[in-house]
């Protein structure tokens, strides 16, 4: 039955895997344009820290090398961004790419951002409670990982832990509503004829990219980066200031560590997100996947996808 749905194409892989390169060549190759699942890169004036791709507003359309990027550079950083937003504007761009006869292709390495347009998740339409959710954020995470494990269980079992903002969203979600949050989140029909191809990369190998990607990244400017953000009255709490590169240069902005530790945590940080991605990702068994972003075989299966 998807066989005779419109056809989309993913690349997904943990951070540093060369995803972004992969996307660049396969959309010029095959007629395509990105949309980028990445719940940072959405976020403006945060370009070295979030890895975001060089390129340039042209009438209103984010470029790289000439291919269009949707869905990057977009939101202001102390916006909230919602896996609700992310769907809906996922949606309205996949029609319109379909509408002149390209192929889209989502790049990116926020799990629950792919899945909810590959399985068309249906998401909680539980509103943010303001209040609830100041009272929350002054709490640590343990203290809300105990919350919900005595509210909502079973959302215990299937979120990621370890994601403070994932963690409060399904506490508030479980308190206003008094429903589990996972309950909610249900899936309808699939839209869309979907190619899933990951990217593996041996853990050696992704560990030293991630080394070298940081370095850059302070070389680059993350520190001054993060500093401007600060004087534009951002808060360390904000969903876009809590990511990784931003939270760990925090600790050395507010003097709560030396450049060189911040910048350690940093790299051990990242890695340890990288293996969580590895894990979401591996239960999917839908996805193909490619050692080192094996520019030959990823062509060919788009071929294949495309073709049949």
């Amino acid at each position: 039955m998807q066989n005779n749905l419109p056809k989309i194409a993913v690349i997904l892989g943990p951070t540093a895997s060369g995803k972004t390169d992969l996307g660049l060549v396969l959309a010029k190759q095959f007629n395509g344009e990105i949309i980028s699942a990445d719940s940072r890169q959405v976020y403006k004036k945060m370009d070295i820290g979030t890895a975001k791709p060089r390129g340039e507003w042209k009438k209103e359309v984010f470029l790289v090398e000439g291919v269009p990027h949707h869905i990057v550079d977009i939101a202001n950083p102390g916006q909230d961004f919602s896996l609700a937003d992310f769907k809906a504007m996922a949606t309205d761009c996949i029609q319109d790419i379909l509408a002149r006869n390209k192929l889209p292709i989502i790049v990116g390495g926020t799990g629950l951002y792919i899945w909810a347009i590959v399985d068309n998740l249906d998401i909680p339409k539980t509103k943010p409670n303001l209040e609830l959710r100041s009272d929350l954020e002054k709490k640590d995470l343990s203290e809300l990982v105990a919350m919900l494990q005595e509210r909502d269980p079973e959302s215990v079992e299937k979120i990621d832990l370890k994601n403070p903002r994932r963690v409060l969203r399904a506490l508030e979600v479980a308190i206003s509503s008094g429903q589990s949050f996972v309950s909610q989140r249900t899936q309808s029909k699939p839209l869309y004829n979907a190619l899933q191809i990951g990217i593996d990369i041996n853990k050696e190998e992704l560990d030293k990219r991630i080394d070298s990607r940081v370095d850059r990244q302070i070389k680059d400017g993350l520190v001054e980066e993060a500093k401007k953000l600060v004087e534009l009255g951002l808060g360390w709490n904000l969903p876009s200031m809590s990511g990784i590169g931003y939270k760990q240069i925090g600790y050395y902005l507010r003097g709560e560590m030396t450049l060189e530790e911040a910048v350690e945590v940093l790299k051990r940080d990242t890695k340890r997100y990288a293996k969580r991605q590895m894990t979401w990702f591996k239960r999917d068994k839908r996805i193909k996947w490619i050692k080192n972003t094996d520019l030959d075989l990823a062509k060919s299966v788009f071929e294949e996808f495309l073709n049949r």
